[in-house]
């Protein structure tokens, strides 16, 4: 669709602004919303990074040009009723002021659950219970073996790895205790987000000391197999 048709079908409200959502092209996380009014979407898509309106300080503004943590358009979308835009972008750093990867970062608790059963990716195309159950743990592994090799820049696993194994144990120390303390509280919310944040770094320094997975599952394995002595 060209330049003149896409601005066509934008809904602009009466403020002349339109909802732009930010994703990550690769992780698929959301990383921030803001505003834009025509000249920042012209301007989005003629320099291929993200130009939001600032509501506050009523200017322009390059998400980055301060910062550094520019935001490399890939994808350009908007919703059916043409009200919302959606940008999926490759990030050179943080989105949020805060330093945070995503403005998203904090959890309303309390959440009410439901009583619908949810679908394991993987469940439709035969794979075994246990298999499915523990799939996220190798996808897991694999991408944090290609950001090891890759090194993305503005990556949080970059950031490790480029830091080296004491800071790595330092995370891990970090989310141990982090642990050690919502198990003490009897949260059980924020005992699942810090056993999956010490998980992550887990695997992090598996991936540094190239020791590989599976070698962690054989050896829980041969342990199951062992006579108890009890």
């Amino acid at each position: 669709m060209s330049t003149e048709l896409a601005i066509e079908a934008v809904r602009f409200d009466e403020k002349g602004l339109v909802p732009a959502i930010v994703q990550d092209a690769d992780t698929k996380e959301v990383l921030m919303m803001a505003y834009m009014n025509e000249e920042s979407l012209l301007k989005s898509i003629s320099t291929g990074e993200t130009w939001f309106w600032s509501r506050s300080r009523n200017e322009l503004w390059n998400k980055g040009a301060t910062s550094g943590n520019v935001q490399s358009i890939i994808t350009m979308k908007y919703d059916c009723d043409g009200d919302t835009l959606l940008m999926l972008v490759e990030p050179k750093g943080p989105a949020c002021h805060t330093g945070e990867n995503s403005c998203f970062y904090r959890e309303i608790r309390g959440l009410a659950r439901t009583n619908a059963s949810v679908t394991v990716r993987g469940t439709s195309e035969g794979g075994s219970a246990s298999e499915v159950r523990f799939e996220v743990l190798a996808e897991l592994e694999r991408v944090i073996s290609e950001r090891e090799k890759e090194r993305p820049e503005g990556a949080y696993t970059t950031y490790l790895f480029d830091k080296g194994v004491d800071k790595i144990l330092k995370k891990i120390g970090e989310e141990a205790s982090e642990t050690i303390i919502a198990a003490k509280n009897k949260d059980n919310q924020e005992l699942r987000l810090e056993v999956s944040d010490l998980i992550y770094h887990l695997l992090v320094l598996l991936e540094e000391r190239k020791l590989p997975l599976d070698e962690i599952m054989q050896e829980l394995s041969l342990r199951h197999e062992r006579p108890r002595r009890d």
